[in-house]
């Protein structure tokens, strides 16, 4: 299967990283390297392109997709140890820092990676498949008190409680091996009315799932601070999130990054000694219009921040 994934809000993204040609930009979630392409289209031979991504997959397909290009570096690596990528490679300051959280439209669309509770497959859900951790065993293997923190946390499914109970009294009689069987026991736990109005009633569990087994949220605030810390003067930031969790860290961090001071609200004065870092770009999120909303309905729930650094 072609490694396929249309690149959300590009037009936006592209105007709001305001791309110096001959800048250094970072893709920290490389996938089909839809984003990354334009990126390198807007640099002369001084630019230089990092994109990032831990599925092998997105490597393999974006080296292919790029190999014309000279200035560019993609590097097998999760985003969270960035670090590492940037100073292995001796980069000391970036013009301009792209995150698109989103899962791929490949990863979803490929029924053996197990993403999807539309296509019967393994258990799976890694994003780095040569990680052992999988779906399999989050389901078989996590005490119901674990499956229901990260239902509530990851999820903010209402009724975690009857869904883990059946995932619970179902493992007992046999492992819980594919996404399908997994789709039917999570609707075989909810009123009938709430499976035919939601139209996707196990998609807060696969998503709870998904984010547990790739560590999606873990260290996602020091990544962002670290790599604001990175941005040269006049750089900027663009994080596309798709979910709230994702979103309240980006802009949390985004809000206290654009303050002079962090101190609770009950100490008259400030001894944080915080200084403000950034601008914000837009103090709201940008949404996708409408227009591609309906072209592709994956960008609905997508919510793009930008930041300057000052």
């Amino acid at each position: 299967m072609e490694f396929y994934h249309e690149p959300i809000m590009l037009n936006e993204i592209l105007e709001g990283l305001n791309i110096n040609p001959s800048g250094i930009y970072l893709d920290c979630t490389l996938g089909g390297a839809g984003h990354s392409e334009q990126i390198l289209r807007r640099l002369n031979s001084n630019g230089l392109l990092i994109g990032i991504d831990k599925d092998e997959e997105a490597i393999s397909y974006s080296s292919e997709r790029l190999k014309e290009y000279k200035n560019k570096l993609l590097v097998k690596s999760d985003f969270k140890d960035v670090k590492k990528v940037l100073e292995e490679n001796n980069i000391q300051g970036l013009d301009g820092v792209l995150i698109d959280l989103g899962i791929s439209s490949h990863q979803i669309d490929s029924a053996e990676r197990g993403f999807s509770f539309l296509r019967d497959g393994k258990l799976d859900m890694r994003m780095d498949k040569s990680q052992s951790f999988s779906a399999y065993d989050v389901v078989n293997f996590y005490s119901e008190e674990k499956l229901l923190k990260i239902l509530y946390e990851y999820g903010e499914e209402s009724f975690a409680k009857p869904i883990v109970r059946k995932i619970i009294e179902e493992r007992k009689k046999k492992p819980i091996e594919t996404t399908l069987e997994l789709k039917n026991i999570i609707e075989s736990a909810l009123p009938k009315k709430y499976i035919f109005k939601s139209g996707g009633a196990s998609k807060k569990t696969f998503q709870a799932i998904r984010i547990e087994v790739n560590g999606e949220l873990d260290r996602l605030e020091d990544t962002i601070r670290y790599l604001i810390t990175m941005l040269k003067s006049g750089g900027r930031m663009a994080v596309l999130s798709f979910h709230s969790l994702e979103d309240r860290i980006v802009k949390r961090v985004f809000k206290e990054e654009n303050e002079n001071c962090v101190c609770p609200p009950n100490i008259p004065i400030c001894i944080c000694g915080h200084k403000k870092s950034v601008n914000l770009i837009n103090k709201k999120p940008i949404i996708a219009s409408e227009e591609e909303q309906k072209r592709n309905p994956r960008s609905t729930s997508a919510k793009l921040r930008i930041i300057e650094k000052i």
